[in-house]
């Protein structure tokens, strides 16, 4: 039985007809444009696309104060991120109720939205509540302090997305589905990744690989903090990982179109829901997902599970300890399966990698595969 969308089981498509389209791009031109901002382009296209089914549109204060505080929507369906839109003041006042306004991505017009609703937040309870912290220190809490003072709410009609990065692997949910189908996979791990794929996180996909029929590698193309691995980097180390690595019947690698919010154990369970979305049936959370700085525990992010329904959930988190290279053994193991000591487990910081990448030096292929440090080396000099 196929994995069903989230909610009430419905994959969204929030497209104009093909027909309907061109009269739509006339009446937006019309309308007060609102110009998006990165992570509300990305947000766009997932609504649009059926990524966070079951939303039709930007929250309206009801949903979004219902996820702030009870990470449900209010009908009781799990959600744990507000998905918003902002704009100035000013334009916010001169809507009436009702009222239709142009969504502008690069100044042309891209969805038309219904305005239901016109509201403020409390800025400091939101990020207490869904980042842990007010901190601005916090990049998803920065971005919430820095969005426009007003929030507008209600549903969609999309006339055009623009094109994407990597089209050729900007799967949409029904397309992945689709693929899963083709393949005969009936179960379906999701890996969620903002980094390269290093020899832990190989270990926990094949894991995974084990008991499922197929692995889909998802990593994150829209904003991410800025001393991340840039996107094009990353797609060629995934790439090359899985033609020399990975059983490639067996592997299907496509981007997400989201905005990282790094907020922990709440995004964990976001990302999961969009997995659902896109047809998978297990979801892989391994050590402090989403997460940034030392704001959450090590394994907040799959204890959060245990506070939601499973079935309403509808995906299954399959959860891992922090994976090493384990000199004893002579293999990727965690502390589930090794008894060695510290001392003979490979362990290397983000930062001491960024150094010896930026030297032009090779970290050890325990931790990653030569390949990837290959493509890494050369974008760092580059």
């Amino acid at each position: 039985m196929p994995i069903t969308p989230h909610g009430n089981g419905e994959l969204v498509d929030l497209r104009a007809a093909a027909a309907d389209r061109a009269a739509l791009r006339d009446r937006a031109k019309q309308l007060s444009p609102l110009e998006l901002d990165s992570r509300e382009r990305t947000d766009l296209e997932l609504l649009t696309i059926g990524g966070l089914s079951p939303l039709a549109g930007f929250m309206t204060q009801k949903e979004c104060r219902s996820v702030v505080d009870d990470m449900h929507l209010p009908n009781g369906v799990p959600w744990t991120i507000p998905v918003t839109l902002a704009a100035d003041r000013e334009l916010a006042d001169g809507l009436a109720d009702g009222a239709e306004i142009a969504l502008c991505a690069g100044g042309e017009p891209i969805a038309v939205m219904e305005v239901q609703d016109r509201y403020a937040v409390d800025r400091r309870d939101e990020a207490q509540k869904v980042y842990r912290t007010d901190a601005q220190a916090h990049p998803g809490v920065q971005a919430l302090y820095a969005s426009r003072e007003v929030r507008l709410g209600g549903p969609l009609s999309v006339i055009e997305l623009p094109e994407g990065e990597f089209p050729q692997y900007r799967l949409e949910p029904a397309r992945t589905r689709a693929e899963f189908e083709r393949r005969g996979w009936k179960t379906v791990a999701a890996f969620q990744t903002r980094n390269p794929i290093h020899r832990a996180h190989e270990y926990l996909t094949k894991v995974a690989l084990e008991g499922t029929d197929g692995l889909l590698i998802h990593p994150i193309v829209g904003e991410t903090k800025s001393d991340d691995i840039p996107a094009d980097v990353r797609m060629r180390c995934y790439e090359a990982l899985i033609d020399r690595y990975y059983p490639r019947e067996r592997v299907l690698l496509s981007v997400l179109p989201a905005s990282m919010r790094y907020a922990g154990p709440r995004e964990a369970i976001f990302h999961a829901i969009m997995r659902r979305n896109y047809g998978c049936s297990h979801f892989i959370v391994g050590r402090d997902h989403a997460g940034v700085g030392d704001y959450y525990g090590t394994y907040d992010a799959q204890q959060i599970f245990d506070e939601f329904d499973a079935d309403a959930l509808g995906i299954v988190p399959l959860k891992f300890e922090h994976a090493f290279f384990c000199k004893r053994s002579g293999g990727m193991a965690t502390s589930k399966t090794s008894g060695s000591e510290p001392s003979e487990r490979v362990f290397l910081s983000g930062t001491k990698v960024r150094e010896m990448l930026l030297a032009g030096e090779a970290p050890p292929p325990e931790f990653t595969r030569p390949e990837v440090a290959e493509i890494l080396i050369g974008a760092m000099k580059g």
